[in-house]
């Protein structure tokens, strides 16, 4: 069949080995397929601009469907010049103040004969929903740092009774950068969760405009769609540092879903790597945790020519 839609699995491979580095030869000659083919999904990939990690996340069916509806068009000179600037206008967007308006204004100065403001509005729509097809949000920098404990323990060992507590995983990302900071804690109790909050914030060298926490009791004595109730601590600590609290909404997962995100990526980073090893203090634990976070935030995102770090 002339359109056949090759194995996900070998696609899979495909984007993975590009994403490391390999050259088209190398991937058509090691997984059998014709280059041709391998250009097709590459180019697919690219006009996607996901993650590997999320392609990775993806089921067969759902690969599958995600690669048959995407095409790769032939577009006029004029609006590639246009695509070819939608990237850059998005890292822009991430700085505060930073507007669409204020992104065509600088695309006509140097594209007079572009396209006017609504085509330009419609086809970043288009091209963001390309790029972005899973939920996304626009994150600026400094804005909001959402903060969330893992739904697996870790543990240490007592030295002096030899007894196993359990300790808890918590976790902050920034919006913008995905600058990521985690460490272990003794409870998700408010003064623990207080106490990491802070950590975090020391970590990231700043205070965010916002906190995001999800409605934990730690956090959110009661919940409300318009008003929540914020633990009176965690509140006293927003004020201290000129900060504000924002719970994410109740069945809202949009509201969550960059920390969640960032969890499911540190379970494999770190929680896998470290779960079997013997920990006799909080400390000890802590410290393997941020070298393994350290590595995670400077290791270049898949697909992409930084990291956390340097963004």
């Amino acid at each position: 069949m002339a359109n056949k839609i090759t194995d996900m699995s070998k696609i899979r491979k495909v984007i993975k080995f590009y994403c490391n580095g390999k050259s088209k030869l190398f991937i058509s000659s090691y997984l059998s397929l014709s280059r041709n083919t391998v250009k097709k999904y590459i180019s697919l990939f690219e006009v996607l601009e996901l993650s590997f990690e999320l392609i990775d996340q993806k089921t067969d069916a759902e690969l599958e469907l995600l690669f048959s509806q995407t095409s790769v068009e032939a577009i006029s000179p004029r609006l590639q010049t246009l695509y070819d600037f939608f990237p850059k206008m998005e890292r822009e967007l991430k700085k505060v103040g930073v507007t669409v308006q204020h992104m065509w204004e600088q695309y006509i100065a140097v594209n007079p004969d572009g396209y006017r403001t609504s085509q330009f509005h419609y086809h970043y729509n288009i091209w963001g929903k390309r790029v972005n097809p899973v939920m996304h949000m626009n994150h600026k920098a400094g804005d909001k740092m959402y903060v969330d404990y893992a739904g697996k323990t870790l543990s240490i060992i007592d030295i002096d009774t030899g007894e196993v507590k359990e300790v808890q995983f918590f976790v902050a990302i920034l919006g913008a950068s995905q600058y990521t900071y985690a460490e272990a804690s003794m409870s998700q109790q408010k003064e623990n969760f207080v106490d990491s909050v802070e950590n975090a914030m020391r970590f990231f060298e700043g205070t965010p405009a916002a906190i995001v926490p999800d409605n934990l009791k730690s956090a959110v004595i009661k919940s409300s769609r318009f008003e929540p109730t914020i633990n009176e601590t965690l509140a006293d600590l927003a004020e201290h540092y000129e900060t504000t609290i924002l719970p994410a909404r109740a069945y809202r997962p949009r509201d969550k879903s960059l920390v969640e995100g960032a969890v499911k990526i540190l379970y494999r980073r770190i929680y896998v790597t470290i779960k079997e090893t013997k920990f006799f203090s909080l400390e000890e634990l802590n410290q393997q945790i941020w070298d393994l976070l350290d590595s995670h935030n400077n290791r270049k995102l898949t697909g992409r020519p930084y990291s956390r770090s340097s963004r």
